[in-house]
């Protein structure tokens, strides 16, 4: 089938002349008001009337009429234009200036970090910003999804998004419960593990996540086993403190019950480095204001001095 290369005239052509000369009953008047000239009015009308297959105004070199069929087109038309007009008028409001809603998406696990450091502060220095966070441990597709950014781990942004760094690289901490620790021996090589109850993260893609160490300069994943299986790391840290076994997790995110007493780390020499959390975003030439004003805000608390590339995954050289 041969392709069109160019757009072809749609119903709306034309409609602003004809609103404007059936409201000034004059092509002269209708044409001094849209700034062109007489008869380039005349030939906008021509061409409407043409695509509809009806007369719309009664010519005379005295008067402008309109005739039935312009009578109910006028009625349609009308208020119809005014909503087209009214919505530029919102959408160009949003592309002008920060407002509206801002939709990200988040691990669940750093949403109170997030709240308290860079949502919070963000509201009140932008309060005609809505801002909505999607708690997910999903890996979403933000374009597909209507989100204007999303919040991730560096080794789980695609290669075609955007990234700031929000927080800097961490260690992933195997943890356990000092209950759980009294009653197994304490692991002391990777190996050992294989004598442990390992508490897994199940991927969105549905397989489960094994677990990464460093053994000198080599990267290491370990198949582990065990009794509890979850999708998030929130879940996976409470199992742990509640004494069911191991659990790999991001250091930050541990430092709590670590600090508390509730866990204790073990295997510290083999941890890998997590590339850390990251703002992550399309690279869109237009790019909406609201969107711009976070990722300023996020730039200006983080200290980050531009776009990042693209953050390694855990363990690689």
């Amino acid at each position: 089938m041969k392709q069109n290369f160019t757009v072809r005239q749609g119903a709306l052509d034309g409609v602003e002349a004809f609103l404007s000369v059936a409201q000034h009953r004059s092509f002269r008047k209708a044409a001094a008001e849209l700034g062109v000239t007489p008869s380039a009015m005349s030939q906008a009308v021509r061409a409407l009337e043409t695509r509809v297959g009806a007369a719309l105004f009664m010519r005379t070199t005295r008067s402008v009429g309109l005739t039935e069929a312009g009578e109910r087109f006028l009625s349609r038309a009308k208020p119809a234009f005014e909503e087209l007009v009214a919505a530029s008028a919102v959408a160009r409001d949003l592309g002008q200036r920060p407002t509206g809603l801002l939709r990200l998406t988040a691990p669940r696990a750093v949403v109170p970090t997030l709240l308290e450091t860079l949502i919070a502060p963000f509201c009140q220095a932008y309060p005609d910003i809505e801002v909505e966070i999607a708690a997910s441990p999903d890996l979403v597709d933000i374009a597909a999804e209507g989100f204007d950014a999303g919040i991730r781990q560096g080794q789980f942004i695609e290669a075609d998004m955007i990234a700031v760094r929000l927080k800097p690289s961490h260690p992933l901490a195997v943890v356990g419960s000092p209950d759980y620790l009294r009653r197994r021996q304490r692991p002391e090589l990777i190996d050992d593990l294989r004598q442990h109850a390992c508490l897994r993260m199940r991927r969105a893609n549905g397989s489960i996540a094994p677990w990464s160490f460093v053994n000198g300069n080599e990267a290491v994943e370990v198949i582990v086993s065990g009794p509890f299986i979850a999708n998030d790391v929130p879940t996976v840290l409470g199992a742990a403190v509640e004494g069911l076994g191991l659990a790999q997790v991001p250091g930050p995110i541990a430092a709590g019950a670590v600090k508390a007493g509730k866990l204790v780390r073990v295997l510290e020499r083999f941890a890998p480095m997590a590339p850390g959390l990251f703002l992550y975003y399309p690279g869109n030439r237009q790019m909406m204001p609201k969107l711009r004003a976070f990722i300023d805000h996020v730039k200006r608390r983080s200290g980050a001095a531009g776009k990042a590339r693209k953050p390694r995954a855990a363990g690689s050289s």
